[in-house]
């Protein structure tokens, strides 16, 4: 087993290189193991929902046979994003669940993500997990299994908990061949919405580009058809549906940065002082327009679990990321949905009558890049970000909850480790575009001879 696999946040790697059916059957035997250790006792009742990938029915049919040898109650969710299978905790009252998705990875890629209880493990508790498989103990017993269409209830849950749009919109929503496509249109229209599809139907190859919208390439079809058909506003979705990517009427994107500003100040206008949590790569106009209005900025760690932990540390009512995770706990149950994060941006510009560039007028002018991916391998690329930490400390303000945030005298630059992936993350911002080049072309080659130095 490659203890690589196991990451900060779940677990992940190349399906049928770096696992196969044979591991899916030895998580679900572990994770029992992992709830008996915790002191479960009783009949446990634990959901399993998967992505549309080609490997995902395989290991999600030998995960749920592992979880059944070892006693627990198993409750198939099918094809489903990820946010439909954090909903069945809530709505089937479950003691736990796992997804079976790469998310936003490439195509041969999959994986796991673990929630016990109504939290997903992370960190310390993933690498417990890992030792538990390794041991190969776990309870013996018979779950029963039954089947659930989770995706009905969730889609009956949204259309009959959100308003109906006050005005008519116009959006086109690319899912990206994912499983936001069978799910989100029918939500959507169904509140009033005129929606045009964009690689709606599941299809685990991702033929038409890969599902991340943080990668501004995988927007290119969607920029276009919203300007083809004069929609008012793009929304895609990433291969589970936990991130939400925006593009406006005249296809310029719209970074989960600046949806979390358009959100949190709709939630601060029906709930003074709140707080929200954000991350290291959002912008500091983040930070600054929410104590402009009035509630209270956390910036944390990056990673839909971090944040997830730090809204109920904190009573946090909105939290979000670069990425487009979005999370809300006002009137929601605190994890991320992009589906449901679609909807609140849609009833916001419903509301307001005004466009996405309308209510960001008044943001103060900065010029930023998006999320930079350099590869770097697993091996070294948190020795990098040590390294980058020392030779900025002397002389420079250093935020270090996730890799070094560095204050600059026209803004900030940002190195950090990828949870997910065998890369750095980069991320810079100033008020011209010349220092933002300056920051970093510095910042590059910096990097270079930490890495040369390292080998």
């Amino acid at each position: 087993m490659n203890p690589a696999i196991f990451r900060e946040y779940d677990i992940r790697g190349v399906a049928e290189r770096d696992f196969d059916a044979a591991f899916a059957h030895a998580l679900g035997r572990g994770y029992a193991a992992y709830l008996a250790e915790r002191g479960a006792t009783g009949r446990r009742r634990i959901g399993v929902g998967r992505d549309c990938r080609l490997t995902s029915d395989a290991y999600a049919a030998a995960l749920r046979d592992g979880l059944l040898d070892s006693g627990l109650d198993v409750f198939d969710l099918g094809v489903c994003p990820t946010p439909v299978t954090y909903f069945a905790l809530f709505d089937l009252d479950l003691d736990g669940a796992i997804q079976v998705t790469g998310s936003h990875n490439p195509a041969d890629d999959n994986g796991f993500k673990v929630c016990v209880g109504r939290s997903t493990i992370h960190g310390a508790e993933i690498q417990t997990l890992r030792r538990l498989i390794e041991a190969g103990r776990a309870p013996d017993g018979r779950g029963r299994l039954e089947s659930v269409d989770i995706v009905a209830r969730y889609q009956a849950h949204l259309i009959g908990h959100l308003p109906r749009l006050t005005r008519p919109i116009h959006a086109v929503v690319d899912a990206g061949d994912a499983t936001a496509g069978p799910v989100a249109p029918p939500i959507l229209r169904a509140l009033g919405c005129t929606v045009d599809e964009l690689y709606c139907t599941l299809d685990g190859r991702f033929p038409h580009h890969h599902p991340d919208p943080t990668v501004e390439a995988n927007l290119r079809d969607l920029i276009a058809r919203v300007r083809d058909v004069g929609a008012e506003v793009g929304l895609a979705f990433d291969g589970d549906a936990d991130r939400l990517g925006v593009v406006d009427r005249t296809g310029r994107v719209v970074w989960g940065d600046e949806l979390l500003i358009l959100l949190s100040r709709d939630v601060l206008r029906t709930h003074p002082g709140a707080t929200v949590v954000s991350e290291v790569k959002c912008s500091q106009r983040l930070y600054d327009d929410i104590a402009a209005h009035g509630g209270r900025a956390i910036m944390w760690k990056a990673g839909h679990s971090p944040i997830k932990a730090k809204m109920q540390e904190t009573g946090a009512l909105l939290a979000g990321e670069m990425s487009g995770h979005l999370f809300f706990a006002d009137d929601y149950f605190g994890f991320d949905d992009a589906i449901y994060a679609a909807c609140r941006l849609l009833d916001v510009l419903a509301r307001t009558g005004q466009r996405i560039d309308q209510l960001l007028a008044d943001l103060a002018p900065a010029f930023a890049t998006p999320e930079i991916r350099v590869d770097c391998p697993d091996a070294i690329k948190f020795a990098v970000v040590d390294a980058a930490l020392q030779h900025f400390r002397p002389h420079h303000d250093i935020i270090d909850v996730d890799g070094v945030r560095v204050r600059l005298p026209q803004g900030w630059g940002l190195i950090r480790a990828s949870n997910t992936q065998p890369a750095l993350v980069l991320r810079f911002e100033a008020d011209s575009r010349a220092a933002l080049d300056d920051y970093q072309r510095s910042f590059t080659a910096i990097l270079a001879d930490i890495r040369q130095r390292l080998g």
